[in-house]
């Protein structure tokens, strides 16, 4: 648990809900036989976070546009595999999941924890965007390694990575831990994972550059203009067969970081982030608590708030 007077806990919320969703059954269900499963899961979730962590400021980051037009107008097969329907850019999502996402934000509002998103942008840069303006300490909750990118040492800012320890294990990442993972300056992920790509966001890479030689390439020459201003006058700080795929694969590299780094800069709307320790909406709470039958994980949130 951090110490100080006040602490920001930023959570990717579609990465938890779905954490939630493919780790409880789908046996969970209301009274009308409707599955919550990721509606019990997203709020115990969030009560071990608070249990754990203490903060005294919560938001729940939204995903207004899980696909923005201007990464897909930069590399068309962004997250294109994750397509349900292309002629409404709609996201393949499991169909007892999608009516669980609703519920979420209702119980959300009237517990009365912040929940923000903006259009045109996917919750990474509602992320990026308040991590870079916080004025305290801030812990960003999340499976997705886009979002390593956002850590800063020296203003506090840090990942809790659930992708393997889940949300009671999740493993603290640092600048200094990206350092010893990938051999990188913790504040060169971004393009790192650029020359890498990620096939789980469709995002090529450059082929034959693989995590050694793209980290290699990053510590050499600082930054992903400076891999490409190398390989276009043949630096013999790396072999030419790395310059040559590198000039192959210009044209991606230029627009890549459009797409690979989060924004900073995203207009959001003005919202109390202040974790409140006491529901905001009791009467809409117990409501929403009985029709879909979350007393239990909607008491554990309420009980994490008012500690």
């Amino acid at each position: 648990m951090r110490t100080g007077p006040d602490t920001l806990l930023l959570v990717d919320s579609a990465s938890l809900y779905y954490r939630a969703y493919f780790g409880m059954k789908e046996s969970i269900t209301a009274p009308d036989g409707t599955p919550v499963n990721a509606v019990r899961g997203f709020l115990d979730f969030i009560a071990k976070l608070v249990n754990d962590h203490g903060p005294t400021h919560l938001v729940c980051c939204w995903d207004d546009d899980w696909r923005p037009d201007f990464r897909v107008a930069a590399i068309p097969t962004y997250k294109a595999h994750r397509v349900a329907d292309e002629s409404s850019n709609v996201e393949d999502v499991p169909d007892t999941l999608a009516p669980q996402v609703p519920i979420i934000v209702e119980v959300l509002s009237a517990l009365g924890i912040a929940r923000v998103g903006a259009p045109g942008y996917e919750a990474d840069d509602v992320i990026a965007t308040l991590a870079h303006r916080a004025t305290m300490p801030t812990d960003v909750v999340t499976g997705d390694r886009d979002l390593f990118q956002v850590i800063d040492d020296s203003r506090g800012v840090r990942v809790l990575y659930t992708a393997k320890g889940g949300v009671a294990r999740a493993e603290v990442i640092t600048e200094s831990v990206i350092t010893e993972r990938y051999g990188i300056p913790g504040r060169c992920y971004a393009d790192f994972a650029a020359l890498r790509g990620d096939p789980s966001d469709g995002l090529p890479g450059v082929p034959g550059v693989g995590e050694k030689t793209a980290a290699s390439l990053i510590v050499t020459y600082q930054s992903l203009d400076g891999v490409i201003a190398a390989a276009e006058k043949a630096d013999p700080g790396a072999r030419a067969s790395v310059h040559a795929k590198i000039i192959a694969a210009r044209e991606y590299l230029r627009v890549a970081p459009a797409v690979v780094r989060v924004a900073i800069d995203v207009d959001l709307p003005e919202a109390d982030h202040r974790l409140p320790l006491s529901p905001r909406d009791p009467d809409t709470l117990a409501a929403l608590s009985a029709k879909w039958g979350l007393t239990a994980s909607v008491s554990r949130v309420v009980a994490a708030m008012s500690a």
